[in-house]
């Protein structure tokens, strides 16, 4: 489907002036629930489309804002993570005008989840609060991710136990959620590394060697679980779009 003008949606506000996104469709008429994808670092690249496409298989009408809408990868990147860092800035209100769209559309029933992968996973997590389920996956867990969490949505997470990107994070996350009452499905794979869920490896070529001994590579049954769990949660708490 063409890029979504969301210019719009952030015309008065701090977001990006000429803020893009991706929109995948279920089949049918609807209505269904929406999805705010929050992408990697590497863009709305083949790899997180495809994501988006999964979920409209799955019932969700689904839009991932171009957090690097700007242009200028390094200079996007370093603006993105620091806002991830920092709890605020433009990041944040562009996956807000994301929601806002979905708000806007007669296809969409209201209940909106945020899902996200690495970097987009720590914003699914920073943002849980104003939604109404979310799906990190190997995300980067906030520096007081206790306060990230505090009034959250239900939370499905996955994460690999071979991750050398995000050691440790399931237990970080799942303490925080178990301490802020919120209802969870956190789930670490023993197989898994980072980006187990892309079907290819994405990013530059020239630091895939790298990657790899981050333990970035893919897992296909512990992803096989992951969208399994996603999907259950996801009806649980957002309704069933394939109904």
């Amino acid at each position: 489907m063409p890029e979504l003008d969301l210019s719009a949606f952030t015309a008065d506000n701090d977001g990006s002036p000429r803020l893009r996104a991706y929109v995948a469709r279920p089949r049918g008429a609807g209505p269904w629930p929406g999805v705010v994808l929050a992408h990697e670092a590497y863009g709305v690249d083949e790899q997180m489309r495809g994501h988006a496409d999964r979920l409209a298989e799955l019932g969700y009408l689904t839009i991932v804002p171009d957090l690097y809408s700007e242009g200028g990868l390094v200079r996007c990147v370093v603006r993105v993570m620091r806002a991830l860092s920092a709890g605020r800035g433009r990041a944040f209100t562009d996956i807000a005008a994301g929601r806002a769209w979905l708000l806007e559309q007669p296809e969409c029933t209201g209940r909106i989840g945020v899902v996200g992968f690495c970097m987009g996973g720590g914003f699914a997590i920073a943002t849980a609060p104003s939604f109404d389920a979310a799906a990190p996956h190997y995300g980067v867990t906030p520096y007081d991710v206790h306060a990230a969490v505090r009034g959250a949505c239900p939370t499905v997470a996955s994460y690999g136990a071979k991750d050398r990107m995000v050691p440790g994070g399931a237990a970080k996350l799942r303490a925080a959620l178990e301490e802020a009452g919120v209802v969870n499905d956190v789930k670490e794979y023993p197989e898994a590394g980072h980006s187990f869920m892309n079907e290819a490896p994405n990013g530059p070529r020239s630091l895939q060697l790298v990657l790899r001994a981050f333990g970035v590579r893919r897992d296909t049954g512990s992803a096989a679980d992951a969208w399994r769990r996603l999907d259950a949660f996801f009806t649980e708490h957002l309704g069933d779009g394939r109904a």
